[in-house]
């Protein structure tokens, strides 16, 4: 990942132009929206919506009739997990995103494709309490700690063309892609890109981000956009460096409704077919609601995004997940970040609770370097947890504290 890094931001720097503006303001941005007549800013990961006024960070090249988007970061990460139930770790993640775009015909086609190194952090992944979901050698669940994603994240394809008026029809493949349900995934939205740590409500608002199979039809219209898939419900198996066999068993839907430049709502349902390997007889049907709102204040951007999920296994229990996380970029150099969260949680011990995590962070970015910026940053965290749990975590309020030196594309 430092070698690709290292390559994009050796070019030559005139062909480059770092998008500063924002959707609702830069002229080019207008036309480099991938699913409807609307600006580009407003797309996140996936086909999921975000607000106009989110800035783009990256690299933008014109090439021919192709306009390409390309960014990425590196995290150099020492995570300190308190307790007997935590653990200490030095390891790096990773994510490299290449976004590209040209008219075809009546239509646009979009090319997507995102990796990532982080199976080099083992089978295992890093220490997060209160953490769960998915597995580390296809036996044993991973609890207390975060799994490492693929090396191929996404590798879609997509198409639009035109209706009457201001809509618009759009088809969406991938292998993997991201199915229409949930909003943005944590490490594209800008109020939680900067925290290296997953949220613990990932598994109930957008783990689907992965996913081996996704067939995805979407209306546009205007501020509105509809749009279904047709998708492998499994998550990800052990196996972090290959591609996993599509099944295309389970179904999702999604409105979304961006009413100004600075909101991003939606409200998304889906039926998960056996998404867990080690309980493979339990379906899920999740439903999520989310509220997004970004505000600049001259050279400051501020996001801030409100999220609610519940997973309802069937057979099993129904369980919510509250999520509330905001960022502050002050001066393109200076970044606060906060994340509360309440998630109901079955796989920490025998029974069911409800834990909450408050965790707040900084990062102090650097002049760039050819288009790559570093960075130092820190994040501290508190779990809370219920009287029946906190003798399996030591009792009391058990903390930690992750330390990182960044490297991203801007």
């Amino acid at each position: 990942m430092l070698r690709i890094l290292a390559l994009c931001s050796a070019l030559a720097p005139g062909a480059w132009a770092q998008h500063e503006g924002h959707g609702a303001r830069a002229g080019h941005a207008m036309n480099s929206a991938l699913y409807g007549s609307y600006p580009g800013s407003r797309e996140a990961s996936g086909t999921s919506w975000q607000p106009d006024a989110t800035p783009h960070d990256g690299l933008h090249l014109m090439f021919d009739d192709w306009m390409l988007m390309v960014h990425g970061f590196v995290n150099g990460v020492f995570d300190h997990q308190e307790g007997p139930r935590g653990d200490e770790k030095w390891f790096t993640e990773s994510m490299l995103m290449a976004v590209g775009r040209r008219p075809l015909g009546p239509g646009v086609l979009g090319l997507r494709g995102m990796f990532s190194l982080d199976p080099t952090m083992g089978k295992n992944g890093y220490p997060l309490l209160l953490q769960s979901g998915e597995t580390a050698d296809g036996r044993t669940p991973l609890i207390d700690r975060q799994h490492p994603h693929d090396l191929f994240m996404e590798m879609a394809a997509s198409y639009r063309v035109p209706l009457a008026g201001d809509a618009s029809a759009f088809g969406y493949f991938g292998l993997p892609g991201e199915p229409a349900l949930g909003p943005p995934v944590f490490m594209h939205r800008f109020s939680g890109m900067d925290n290296p740590e997953a949220p613990i409500s990932h598994h109930w608002l957008d783990s689907s981000h992965v996913t081996f199979g996704v067939a995805t039809l979407g209306l546009v219209w205007r501020d509105w956009k509809l749009d279904g898939s047709i998708f492998t419900g499994r998550e990800p198996n052990q196996y972090r460096w290959d591609i996993d066999e599509p099944r295309f068993d389970s179904q999702s839907i999604r409105l979304a409704f961006n009413p100004t430049p600075e909101w991003a709502l939606q409200a998304s349902y889906g039926h998960i077919i056996s998404p867990e390997a080690l309980e493979a007889n339990v379906d899920q049907d999740r439903i999520t609601t989310s509220a997004m709102h970004h505000r600049r204040f001259g050279e400051t951007d501020w996001q801030t995004t409100f999220a609610w999920g519940e997973n309802r296994n069937r057979p099993g229990s129904t369980l919510d997940a509250f999520l509330l996380e905001s960022a502050v970029r002050l001066r393109r150099r200076h970044t606060l970040f906060g994340r509360v969260e309440r998630v109901d949680k079955d796989e920490l011990a025998d029974g069911t609770f409800t834990v909450h995590k408050l965790s707040f962070g900084y990062v102090h970015d650097f002049s760039s370097f050819h288009r790559a910026q570093p960075g130092l940053g820190g994040v501290v965290a508190l779990d809370l947890l219920p009287a029946g749990l906190r003798p399996t975590y030591g009792g009391g309020t058990p903390s930690s504290i992750t330390l990182f030196a960044r490297l991203k594309l801007n």
